[in-house]
């Protein structure tokens, strides 16, 4: 009897530790509301504070900051599992990493402490410290404390006030010591409330600053990146003081060349390792530009991309010899290999630092964020080029477009050079097909070509060689019919598909099945297979749609009238221009023909959101078209 009592209170006892967690019936009301208003998130942030601290390292070289997180998670579905989760590296550590109750008794989740592993990253210093945080109920709710210190204040850059859930309040405090010199940039605040106040106690200026209602970060594809998109704070330590002297940080864009300069002189280059080998690609060439052309494409060809980053290394290249005989390393050792190589052969060649269209900033902010990617410059009778060895159909004189119009800070001894890559304009991209249908047993068949100039070429170069050669020509048809069982081709004819100075042409038969409809007297014919740009809908999207490149499609089907027939029927026309993009798709009669125009411009590679009705609207319009066919009569 006195074993059963004591089952039923341990049983009470653990009852009513349960019920202390469980959610009340207001925190379920308010879970049931948020997930309505958030339908594709689990999980919502209640309050989140961040405090942000200042201190000089021990050994006084640098500014150490430590970020305090404190945030209120409550699950807003009927349950949930989470990765709850921190970056860390070897510039630093993460102290504290606990889950509490709602009662503020600590949760013994497991805390798992591992190395980032990455498809595009070779190495890196990179650690993740997780853990999976289980929400049982509905309104089921966790504290959550974070403590993490970033040794030195110049890999510190930046905090974003979004997260991968919506926030519903979020606090940051920073607390300025008056020895730091500290500038903070106001990033993407327009179109956001939000309320920053400042104080000053003592030596410590403390600004504070609120925001409410914050959606999650997007998880839409082919968007800008997120110093485009989401409110942010900029941290530009310039300088600090200790013990009566000044230590200039980063201060000016000429500082920050100097320490990345600084990198660059500390190298151990070796370039008689490969000086053979520049001499064997240049023997037989004549012109400054076949030396230079058979250099930069053996780097293309021969060294292996794979982005590695540690600690100091993710900024300093590596030494030229070692990328040599590794036949691989990152845009750093690339970039450096390509300089060392065509200095040999006489020419002018220099690092370069820049930031791809992924980041938003420019030079005029002097910090570890402004760019993410190294390539060389070359000075050649009067003119500089830009040659990036990890894009490896790009051929000289050609960029990607990812680097277009980007500021790029250039070695030039202890000072620097600042230029923009030049601009190419979408029809530089053009990607031109001409089609010969004729109708044969009620298939059309015919005749097509294909040619591609710019990131188009690079583009379809890049996709096609990623593929093992025994599967290259199955994956030819497979791009050209997109795996359409009724789109059979046959006798494909390319040319030189490894050289990236000349236009690449495709050609091809086609018999495409299930285009062409007889009844009685009348032919239907639907001649538009490819129906460029169809998918666009952007129903539910929200942010910018961004390309790949800018692009530029131009196609020409030429559709041969059967005889004894005339045409009775044509989808109507559509011309369409705005600020970003031009649409053409025209019909006309010509002789015992068809020709079927269509024009494509997206002239800045990109739909922006606040123009997205207008797409709507013409997107209706070019699927309207799409579904109309061209009716013939006897």
């Amino acid at each position: 009897m006195k074993k059963l009592s004591l089952t039923f209170l341990l049983f009470g006892c653990i009852t009513y530790a349960q019920k202390q967690y469980e959610p009340t019936t207001e925190e379920t009301k308010k879970a049931v509301a948020l997930r309505e208003q958030y339908k594709k998130s689990d999980i919502a942030i209640l309050e989140s504070s961040e405090k942000i601290k200042f201190n000089v390292s021990k050994d006084e070289k640098n500014v150490e900051v430590t970020s305090q997180i404190n945030e209120k998670l409550m699950n807003i579905n009927h349950r949930a599992d989470i990765h709850k989760y921190e970056f860390y590296d070897s510039q630093s550590e993460i102290n504290a990493f606990k889950f509490k109750y709602k009662t503020n008794k600590e949760v013994f989740f497991p805390i798992h402490d591992e190395f980032y592993k990455s498809d595009d990253l070779f190495y890196n210093d990179a650690r993740v410290k997780y853990a999976v945080v289980d929400f049982p109920l509905q309104g089921y709710s966790y504290n959550f404390e974070q403590e993490k210190k970033t040794k030195d204040i110049k890999y510190f850059t930046s905090i974003y006030f979004v997260d991968e859930y919506p926030v519903l309040n979020k606090e940051i405090v920073i607390e300025v010591p008056k020895w730091l010199e500290l500038e903070i940039k106001e990033m993407n605040f327009a179109g956001h409330t939000i309320s920053k106040t400042s104080s000053t106690l003592g030596e410590i200026t403390t600004h504070k600053y609120k925001i409410q209602n914050l959606d999650p970060n997007s998880t839409e594809d082919f968007t800008s990146g997120p110093s485009y998109l989401y409110p942010h704070i900029l941290f530009v330590a310039k300088s600090f003081t200790h013990k009566t002297k000044k230590n200039t940080l980063f201060s000016t864009t000429l500082d920050l060349y100097q320490w990345y300069k600084s990198l660059v002189n500390d190298m151990k280059d070796d370039s008689k390792v490969f000086e053979s080998k520049v001499k064997e690609l240049i023997a037989n060439t004549k012109t400054d530009e076949e030396k230079i052309k058979k250099i930069y494409y053996w780097v293309q060809d021969n060294i292996r991309y794979i982005a590695f980053e540690n600690g100091i290394a993710g900024f300093k290249p590596d030494d030229s010899q070692n990328v040599f005989n590794k036949r691989y390393g990152d845009c750093k050792g690339m970039a450096n290999l390509t300089k060392q190589m065509l200095k040999i052969a006489g020419y002018d060649a220099r690092l370069c630092w820049i930031g791809t269209k992924h980041i938003a900033y420019n030079y005029s902010i002097p910090s570890l964020c402004v760019d993410n990617h190294m390539i060389c410059s070359l000075q050649l009778n009067g003119k500089r080029y830009f040659l990036d060895g990890t894009e490896k159909y790009n051929p000289f004189g050609e960029y990607a477009e990812r680097i277009q119009g980007k500021e790029v800070l250039i070695e030039d001894g202890e000072k620097y050079i600042l230029e923009k890559i030049p601009l190419q304009k979408s029809i530089d991209n053009k990607e031109k097909t001409i089609i010969n249908y004729s109708v044969n047993n009620d298939n059309l068949v015919g005749h097509i070509t294909k040619e591609f100039i710019g990131e188009s070429k690079s583009s379809f170069l890049y996709s096609y060689n990623v593929i093992k050669n025994d599967k290259k020509e199955d994956a030819l048809k497979f791009y050209l019919n997109n795996n359409d069982k009724n789109f059979i081709i046959s006798d494909i004819v390319t040319s030189d598909l490894n050289n990236r100075d000349q236009k690449l042409n495709l050609q091809y038969k086609a018999n495409i099945l299930n285009k062409v409809s007889t009844f009685d007297n009348e032919m239907y014919v639907d001649l538009d297979y490819e129906k460029e740009y169809s998918s666009l809908d952007f129903k539910e999207r929200k942010k910018d749609f961004e390309f790949d490149f800018k692009k530029y499609n131009d196609v020409e089907i030429i559709f041969q009238i059967p005889e004894n027939y005339k045409v009775s029927k044509l989808p109507q026309n559509i011309n369409i221009t705005t600020d970003d993009y031009s649409i053409s798709l025209t019909y006309e009669v010509v002789g015992n023909t068809i020709k079927y125009k269509k024009i494509f411009n997206f002239k800045n590679g990109i739909i922006k959101s606040a123009k997205f009705n207008d797409w709507k609207n013409h997107f209706e319009s070019i699927n309207k078209n799409y579904s109309e066919q061209i009716v013939l009569t006897k």
